[in-house]
């Protein structure tokens, strides 16, 4: 992997970078990591701009039903999920733009982004929201039925097929592991590799192949998604005979990684080898000072909308409190004790807690 940093575009001049644009915030990218980010630093009063990258609203956008965000006890769709986050960031005060960061030169603050190859911004503090794509197959079809039964998230997804049968395709632990989950909603998960072997622990194969719902198919591949409205059968084929036969089922499940989208800062910011961004212990600090990191960006492990969440307030926080640091503002602006003081009535300041208790 090249480690070198991407040059700026030639074309962006001395005079144009004198006269850029110079924001104290700025977040690249949104989805629930983005837009916690946005409300927070916007309710601060930092007037964060927003750049919403090549997929606003993140990966819920192509999501239907959302039942384990906290605070919608009937569900919640992926996309209006994301509309309203927008809106309480907007009401605040975030500007959200259109574009995409696709340069950047973090060696000193103020940081350079270029935004559609041609607009430079400068930038106090910079939090990555970028998040990750799940890796799919690249069948026509898989993209077409994508939130109609073809999913890449298990424990989002898994729920809407109870007593049904479906399919998941992945040779690795996380394939293992989300053909375990699915057997708590499925009747029966075809756990489908196109290989003999394969690449999770042993542990987690001793596991599959013990479980009574979990039926395995070795050296078989998946040629295509079946189903007008929603996945009705997957056109398999072996590997090693060539034959070709359909599945019936309700629901695919992709489980074969992410990619997180951070090619644009390799050479900038420290990387594990899958490309997800390091942060420091308790912080959403990244090495170079300044610069934050939140969502599925950096987290390979839970990838949760609530926990993309979780991180996008931390950098926010972290965002304030540096700009606070160097004298971009004056003084902290948000409280982070979970309850400063008690809510108190207005009339007579007596704490609403003893007044309910008496």
């Amino acid at each position: 992997m090249d480690s070198t940093p991407a040059s700026l575009p030639d074309s962006i001049s001395a005079d144009a970078w004198s006269s850029a644009e110079h924001r104290d915030v700025v977040i690249v990218g949104t989805g629930p990591a983005g837009f916690t980010a946005a409300i927070y630093t916007a309710r601060a009063g930092l007037a964060p701009l927003v750049m919403q990258g090549p997929a606003p609203g993140g990966q819920l956008t192509t999501t239907t039903d959302v039942e384990n965000f906290p605070g919608f006890p009937d569900g919640i769709m992926g996309p209006e999920l994301m509309e309203k986050m927008q809106a309480q960031a907007e009401r605040f005060g975030a500007e959200l733009r259109w574009g995409s960061v696709t340069h950047v030169d973090l060696s000193r603050r103020p940081f350079k982004l270029v935004v559609d190859e041609e607009v430079p911004v400068l930038a106090e503090t910079v939090i990555i929201s970028t998040g990750a794509s799940a890796k799919y197959l690249g069948l026509e079809n898989e993209k077409r039925l994508l939130g109609r039964g073809v999913s890449a998230c298990a424990t989002c997804d898994g729920a809407f097929f109870r007593s049904e049968e479906i399919a998941i395709v992945g040779g690795g632990d996380t394939a293992m592991e989300e053909a375990l989950f699915l057997t708590r909603f499925a009747s029966t998960v075809h756990l489908l590799h196109r290989r003999d072997t394969f690449r999770a622990s042993k542990i987690m194969q001793e596991r599959v192949m013990a479980h009574p719902k979990i039926r395995v198919h070795t050296n078989t591949a998946v040629d295509d998604v079946l189903g007008d409205l929603g996945v009705t059968a997957l056109k398999l084929r072996d590997t090693v005979t060539g034959e070709t036969r359909e599945l019936p089922v309700t629901g695919f499940f992709v489980a074969i990684g992410h990619e997180p989208n951070t090619a644009l800062l390799r050479g900038w910011l420290d990387m594990d080898d899958a490309g997800y961004l390091r942060t420091q212990a308790d912080s959403s600090a990244t090495n170079i000072p300044g610069v934050f990191a939140c969502g599925d960006a950096q987290d390979h492990v839970y990838r949760q909308a609530i926990t993309a969440a979780g991180t996008g307030c931390m950098a926010a926080i972290d965002a304030e409190r540096y700009l606070a640091e160097h004298g971009v503002v004056e003084g902290v602006r948000t409280e982070t004790e979970y309850h400063a003081a008690p809510a108190e009535d207005s009339t007579d300041g007596v704490p609403v807690v003893e007044k309910l208790a008496s």
